[in-house]
């Protein structure tokens, strides 16, 4: 049996800014993220995705307000679920078509998830995850104005629509992916998962939110017993002092470390920070986490890139 490895792929990767949303577009991105994907599998990983939607959520739900006078709009769980279901698609097709060439005797199974969520979350009244493209400040205005989006700026990049991001409480169908991780590439909780919570007499019922991936991929890993926890984003590493003349990177550091930084403020909220967050809880464990490019993502879990936090060891910076 392989290293057990969870893997979030941030849906920006799929998307990326600026970047026109065409279906050819998102998929060529799909198939060169997921060829990494199945070079882990070829190494005798067993492998379990998640990844982000928050471009495509987005324009599902653009699509739907466009569209109001003539389909009445779904509501964000559902437009949660049809992005889930589109980016899986993508992303099977294109692992198997990966594993066939590189003669990888695998499968991929691709499981539409829900998440349950605490229905009094104090989130429902505090929107802070960003959805959908990129807009200027104007644009911004005019979307609070004539649709009444909560919109913030993103991390330097521009502003986005922001809605509510309960905390993950259960993985539905976590024994299931257990099952399948070692005959088989498992897609879950995309997009953070469909939020959903149990009333009083335990009845399942959706509600709107959009799950933050990096928390949901934290509770994945937890659930299906991971040995690494691994977020893969645009950068190699994570920086502190980040875009400043005393910039450092950052390799392997404990727990304690990381917390520290964050208790400084290193991290933006809107990107970097919750998945430093993540990170600690996973590597609190005892389990590595790790935070790469994905390019680097072989060379990391082998521990030549990336930034790794652990619960005890630590090394100094390189600048």
């Amino acid at each position: 049996m392989g290293k057990r490895v969870v893997l979030a792929l941030g849906g920006n990767a799929i998307l990326q800014p600026k970047q026109e949303a065409s279906y050819e577009n998102q998929y060529n991105n799909v198939y060169a993220a997921t060829r990494k994907m199945a070079e882990l599998k070829e190494k005798g990983y067993n492998v379990v995705v998640t990844h982000g939607n928050g471009p495509q959520v987005g324009n599902i739900i653009a699509q739907n307000e466009a569209a109001k006078e003539i389909v009445e709009p779904l509501p964000i769980n559902a437009c949660n679920a049809e992005s889930q279901g589109f980016i899986g698609y993508m992303m099977e097709e294109a692992l198997k078509n990966h594993l066939e060439s590189l003669n990888i005797d695998s499968s991929v199974v691709t499981l539409l998830t829900m998440v349950e969520v605490d229905k009094d979350d104090p989130a429902f009244k505090n929107p802070s995850k960003p959805i959908g493209v990129f807009f200027n400040e104007l644009e911004a205005k005019r979307l609070e104005e004539t649709h009444g989006f909560v919109m913030v700026e993103d991390a330097g990049r521009g502003y986005r629509r922001v809605v509510p991001s309960p905390e993950p409480l259960v993985i539905h169908g976590v024994e299931q992916i257990k099952s399948l991780i070692n005959q088989a590439i498992v897609i879950s909780s995309g997009g953070g998962g469909i939020p959903v919570y149990r009333d009083e007499n335990g009845t399942i019922h959706g509600v709107e939110a959009v799950i933050d991936k990096d928390r949901s991929g934290l509770k994945l890993a937890q659930q299906v017993e991971a040995d690494t926890f691994m977020m893969l984003t645009d950068v190699p590493n994570v920086y502190v002092n980040f875009g400043k003349a005393n910039e450092q990177k950052l390799e392997t550091i404990s727990v304690e470390q990381a917390k520290n930084y964050v208790a400084e403020g290193q991290f933006p909220a809107g990107s970097m920070l919750p998945k430093i967050e993540a990170a600690i809880q996973f590597a609190e464990l005892g389990k590595e986490s790790i935070i790469c490019s994905l390019d680097d993502a072989i060379d990391a879990l082998n521990g030549k890139a990336g930034t790794r936090i652990v619960l005890e060891k630590a090394t100094e910076i390189v600048n």
